[in-house]
């Protein structure tokens, strides 16, 4: 039985969080696995984050906090202690809590696309890739392609500072890369990466100069719904590899739940 007095509690921040999968997800994974554990959507305004979160760390059943927009960068201020992932990008989608008490952070957002193009058999070592959108997801992408091995990298964004920034941050960090801001046009690329949420509704425009696609390209989109969106309608029309993003996201799940031993499989 589940929702126990004696239930571990987990938690999933955004604002709003009305469109978050991870509930749904977690709590059909306990009911399969027959664990006495929950996973609640919680939200609250930006400006009241400091008096909610001193509510839920007061929570000493409260073992763990999927993080999304627009508390990424926030709660990664909130943790003890990070994984290189999260302190390089400077924002957490997840936290556990700690045998001390505190709060220990990590971002997967990356891993869960590196690990979902390499279940698909797509090799990123010695790559030229277009990378479109600098926000958050796109910031650990980034990180995450350089240190696979892409050979180029050009970074695009609405704001074409915020894409120079991360840039810069990316080349020093891996200098064998050679990384650039640049225009979200694919040509000439192996890889072609959409880190944004143009198209998650109808009558968004294009991420990306789609004219430039070419057969064997692998086009990723990392929106959810739709399963389908335009670009990589467009994409398997030029015969692109057009990959969706549920399996990042399969991929993200998966080691956010080892990362809070949320099957209990670490424990006696």
């Amino acid at each position: 039985m589940r929702g126990t007095g004696k239930a571990e509690v987990f938690a999933m921040l955004a604002h709003p969080v009305g469109h978050a999968k991870s509930p749904g997800m977690f709590n059909e994974l306990f009911e399969r696995l027959g664990l006495d554990s929950l996973m609640v959507p919680v939200t609250c305004a930006p400006e009241r984050l400091d008096e909610f979160w001193a509510g839920m760390d007061a929570m000493s059943n409260l073992k763990g906090v999927i993080v999304s927009i627009p508390y990424k960068v926030p709660m990664l201020a909130k943790a003890e202690t990070a994984h290189p992932r999260a302190a390089r990008v400077g924002a957490a989608n997840i936290l556990r809590r700690l045998p001390s008490g505190g709060w220990e952070a990590d971002n997967f957002d990356g891993y869960g696309f590196v690990l979902a193009m390499k279940n698909k058999g797509h090799a990123m070592a010695g790559k030229k890739a277009l990378l479109v959108g600098a926000g958050g997801a796109g910031c650990s992408i980034a990180f995450c392609l350089a240190e696979e091995g892409v050979a180029d990298l050009t970074i695009a964004d609405i704001d074409p500072a915020r894409a120079a920034r991360l840039a810069a941050e990316v080349q020093a960090a891996f200098p064998a890369c050679k990384v650039r801001a640049g225009a979200a046009d694919p040509a000439g690329m192996d890889i072609a990466v959409n880190a944004t949420p143009v198209g998650m509704h109808a009558g968004d425009p294009l991420p990306m100069l789609v004219a430039n696609l070419t057969p064997g390209m692998v086009v990723f989109d990392i929106i959810m719904e739709p399963a389908e969106t335009r670009l990589l309608a467009e994409a398997r029309a030029r015969g692109c590899h057009a990959e969706p993003g549920r399996p990042m996201m399969d991929c993200q799940m998966q080691a956010m739940s080892d990362f809070l031993d949320a099957e209990r499989k670490n424990r006696g």
